[in-house]
């Protein structure tokens, strides 16, 4: 996206260019994390796990996704589901939150926020998911970030995206 911006001369100009950014990953990556922060500083964020976003086929709803990007230039949407590509188009960034799988097992059997990856059966299946699905998000993502970061470097990275500032 370039923009041009004409500034009489002697003067200063800031140009701040609102962006759409899909943060994905495994679960257990960070992603919630992430966006709570996010949202703590102020953020309009959306976590797909969460407000039936999801279709009873594990595909995001395409029509409340395409009206709720259509709305909002600037928002920060995470998630992880088989359609997802179909919108990276509409995201200025597709960022992959990624960490080893012994982390995110860690995660998930400790967090509070989401029941999902408390069973056995649930943690071969994110097993299962990581080899085959990873490297789909990878070649989809603009930027990948290492969810062992701190938590507010992770979102320092993505409120630059979403500003547009360095």
């Amino acid at each position: 996206m370039a923009i041009t911006t004409r500034v009489p001369l002697g003067s200063a100009a800031t140009v701040n260019v609102m962006a759409r950014v899909l943060v994905t990953g495994m679960s257990g990556a960070g992603k919630t994390t992430i966006l709570d922060e996010l949202r703590r500083r102020g953020h309009l964020t959306v976590d797909t796990d969460y407000d039936r976003w999801d279709l009873p086929d594990g595909t995001w709803d395409e029509h409340r996704m395409d009206r709720m990007l259509a709305r909002h230039p600037d928002v920060t949407v995470s998630g992880t589901v088989e359609n997802q590509a179909r919108f990276y188009d509409r995201f200025e960034h597709v960022v992959l939150l990624s960490a080893p799988l012994e982390v995110l097992f860690e995660r998930v059997s400790t967090r509070t926020n989401n029941p999902y990856g408390k069973t056995v059966e649930q943690r071969a299946e994110i097993a299962s998911y990581v080899q085959p699905v990873e490297p789909l998000l990878r070649r989809g993502a603009t930027l990948e970030l290492d969810g062992q970061s701190p938590v507010s470097e992770l979102a320092d990275a993505i409120d630059r995206l979403v500003t547009g500032t360095s």
